[in-house]
């Protein structure tokens, strides 16, 4: 497809925790190349040991991700032939095909089939962080439609700016319905008959009513936003890598089967974790400690709150002794 705009990441490495710019062009849109960077970025992030955590932000001043680039998703909708419900559907099981065996893709996208790949590969990227050991979080620095609402759905955690801003699902007023994401995302963070009212008129969420929605978790002054994302990926990325990637997938995933489903998902990641390394040796000195102070450490409000703040139960040697 093509687009109007060039976009690009501009990334700042702050160790365990980057601060990503997303920077749309002028009018801040979200088009074909932010999301193979977005993909190359997510590929690295979930492959280093050392990164935590992953803030985004807009470079635009008042704009998180404004919203798609609207000529990508009108010519990769011009360039397929007419089709019902069951021929998408085949279509997108084509792209989807396609997308895992990698070495026919240059041939595809030179096809109509290239918007259905380009969307799988988008919703590729966010399952990939739904999934991921990192923790993202969205600092909306400002308004975020579209598609530029579903990066932020598609985040961990969401920090949004107090002021005259917005963020929400339009795609009804332009004759068309969200595909980034937004039907199924947002309905798991506010509710599905909220969400289903709020699509179909296309009216966004002011930051009082995202916050009292569900849709973000924190809504903070302008200049304050990437201060507190930050503080946000500090905290809960000083967790165990491989523990938050089973949690997100038993949430995120095995959260929108069926019990019986969602279940087998947990107790699969369950026992990966039970049989870590440092499950094992935390476990341990957990029993140690009990051992040695006669009274179970987490219910000890000084360890208790270190453990919360560090993101582990103190070792033995850093419990206080009775």
């Amino acid at each position: 497809m093509a687009h109007t705009e060039q976009g690009h990441l501009d990334v700042e490495d702050r160790g365990a925790v980057l601060i990503v710019r997303v920077d749309g062009g002028p009018h801040g849109l979200f088009g074909l190349d932010l999301a193979q960077q977005l993909e190359d970025l997510v590929d690295r992030v979930d492959s280093d040991p050392g990164v935590r955590a992953v803030v985004f932000t807009g470079a635009h001043p008042e704009r998180f991700v404004s919203h798609a680039d609207v000529r990508w998703l009108q010519e990769g909708g011009a360039a397929v032939p007419s089709l019902g419900r069951r021929g998408a559907s085949a279509v997108v099981r084509m792209a989807r095909g396609v997308d895992r065996a990698r070495a026919v893709e240059p041939v595809v996208r030179r096809t109509p089939l290239r918007g259905a790949l380009e969307l799988d590969r988008l919703h590729a990227t966010f399952l990939r962080m739904n999934s991921s050991g990192v923790i993202f979080v969205a600092a909306l620095n400002g308004s975020a439609l579209g598609l530029g609402a579903e990066f932020a759905w598609a985040c961990d955690l969401r920090v949004m700016a107090d002021g005259d801003f917005f963020i929400g699902q339009p795609e009804i007023l332009l004759g068309i319905m969200p595909g980034g994401g937004g039907t199924q995302r947002l309905s798991r963070l506010v509710g599905t008959h909220r969400s289903l009212v709020a699509i179909l008129e296309g009216k966004p969420f002011t930051p009082a009513e995202a916050l009292a929605n569900g849709a973000v978790d924190d809504v903070v002054p302008q200049d304050e936003v990437v201060t507190r994302a930050t503080g946000l990926a500090e905290h809960f990325g000083s967790r165990s890598k491989t523990s938050i990637a089973a949690i997100k997938r038993a949430v995120y995933l095995g959260g929108s089967m069926s019990l019986v489903q969602g279940l087998h998902v947990e107790r699969s990641e369950f026992l990966v974790q039970d049989q870590s390394a440092d499950g094992q040796q935390l476990m341990l000195d957990y029993l140690e400690a009990t051992e040695a102070t006669g009274e179970l450490p987490l219910y000890d409000p000084d360890v208790y709150a270190e453990a919360l703040a560090t993101g582990s139960v103190p070792r033995r040697s850093a419990v206080p002794q009775s």
